[in-house]
């Protein structure tokens, strides 16, 4: 496989774990926190809109499980060891471009993907737990 190629199939693969802890969030994570500010009727106005929000919020498991697994493939291929950019200065310079921008792309996509996961499983039971 030639080194653009590869490049074009981790960017993709990036990209793909953007979308996936993106979903993370708006399933799970916006919904709860919403209602935790007293807008659960924006809850309600949402899912009525949009009720392919209620389907991936009663799949969240496997919803964050897909998108962790992304992000660690994506993590993986990003950060694997011998990745090396091609010695021509002009293919080298995009190349850098490319990573830098993939690197942004993955630490965004687990950043949202680490606030998703703390809003759907976490910060529920520590309200319940710090109000007892």
């Amino acid at each position: 496989m030639s080194a653009e190629r590869a490049q074009l199939k981790h960017g993709r693969i990036t990209w793909l774990s953007l979308f996936a802890s993106t979903g993370t969030l708006i399933c799970c994570a916006l919904p709860i926190i919403l209602v935790t500010l007293g807008l659960g009727a924006t809850v309600v106005a949402l899912t009525s809109a949009f009720p392919f929000l209620i389907t991936l919020s009663q799949h969240k498991i496997w919803v964050f499980s897909f998108s962790g697994i992304m992000l660690g493939v994506s993590g993986w291929l990003l950060y694997r060891p011998g990745r090396s950019c091609p010695s021509d200065p002009e293919l080298g310079a995009l190349c850098e471009k490319a990573n830098l921008w993939n690197r942004r792309v993955y630490w965004t996509s687990v950043i949202i993907w680490v606030i998703g996961f703390f809003a759907a499983y976490i910060a529920l039971p520590l309200r319940i737990w710090l109000e007892s």
